[in-house]
């Protein structure tokens, strides 16, 4: 299920929502720009979150404060696929939570359930020297925000169905719940893979879980 929009008209502009995805937008740019594959990686090793630096295991290159790259990692992506795909998420998403709290109160929200996620990956793999880049915690958190402060919304989703597809409206209160259970059931099964997962599930639930929570202390109103 791809999310394509919702019902649910926000009455301010949301600029902190435009700003976020214009500076993934400009970062990613960066990065593509960068001459060669060794610089693209050094890049991401520096600003890219790897447990096993924060925790002191292994050095970090460059000398950048390992505590900080949980902030900088939100602001990475592996491609345009994984640009794209939280950007979309962000649109359609942000703009009603940023609604709801105010412009820079939303920009805090964002980096905290950011941090949140990227320390529930650190718990469960912490021994990993694989650096993971993304703002999928930080947008989980929007997301977890989004369910409790709109459960009632609808979300016009895309459904692939082999050469078809279909636009179905689906309460938020289905859709969000069930796009959990997908990461967490996704985060369960990786702890058999270890270090070779390319995705942290467990940035995704924290993200979630502690966007659901702190929304509470940082919406000026709650609407339906």
């Amino acid at each position: 299920m791809i999310p394509l929009r919702d019902i649910n008209p926000s009455r301010s502009r949301p600029v902190a929502t435009y700003f976020l995805i214009a500076t993934n937008i400009l970062v990613f740019l960066y990065m593509a720009s960068l001459p060669s594959v060794r610089e693209l990686e050094a890049f991401v090793r520096t600003y890219g979150l790897t447990p096993a630096v924060v925790r002191g295991l292994i050095s970090h290159p460059g000398g950048f404060p390992p505590f900080l790259t949980f902030f900088t990692s939100m602001f990475l992506h592996g491609g345009w696929v994984h640009l794209l795909g939280n950007m979309l998420y962000l649109w359609v998403f942000g703009d009603n939570v940023e609604d709801a709290m105010g412009h820079g109160r939303f920009l805090m929200f964002f980096a905290l359930t950011g941090i949140v996620g990227g320390m529930a990956h650190v718990l469960t793999n912490p021994t990993s020297p694989v650096p993971v880049i993304g703002a999928s915690g930080a947008i989980a958190g929007v997301l977890g925000g989004y369910l409790f402060l709109y459960p009632r919304a609808r979300i016009i989703s895309f459904i692939p169905l082999g050469f078809f597809f279909q636009l179905v409206e689906i309460p938020a209160i289905v859709y969000l719940p069930f796009w959990f259970l997908i990461q967490f059931a996704s985060g369960l099964a990786s702890f058999g893979v270890g270090t070779m997962s390319s995705v942290a599930w467990w940035a995704h639930i924290g993200g979630f879980l502690a966007g659901f929570v702190l929304v509470r202390s940082f919406a000026r109103r709650r609407r339906f």
